[in-house]
């Protein structure tokens, strides 16, 4: 059965890789290379749920996009850039500043 165009665009579904995801923001040259966002981490505990401190939901990945769907980051969507980092999507699809990245299983 062929997908319609508009789900083939979009990429593969997919999941990401189980665990802990911590998030920061870029430091600077003088002092840490990232700044930790505290309230911004997540864990990825199955197929397509997730939790965070303030509660759990779901995602969907699309090819490299990922998009929350339920729950307390819904909305925000992010960018797949290799294995183990996420890069935080601002609201144009621009990369943001924030960057997540698998820490632990």
């Amino acid at each position: 059965m062929a997908l319609p165009v508009a789900a083939a665009a979009q990429g593969k579904l997919d999941t990401l890789p189980r665990g802990t995801y911590g998030c920061e923001l870029p430091g600077n040259a003088a002092g840490p290379a990232g700044v930790p966002v505290a309230d911004a981490g997540f864990k990825i505990v199955n197929a397509s749920s997730y939790t965070s401190p303030r509660g759990s939901g779901s995602y969907l990945r699309t090819g490299k996009t990922v998009e929350f769907t339920s729950g307390p980051m819904r909305g925000r969507k992010f960018r797949v850039q290799g294995r183990t980092l996420l890069r935080e999507l601002d609201e144009d699809g621009s990369l943001g500043r924030m960057r997540c990245v698998l820490y632990g299983r």
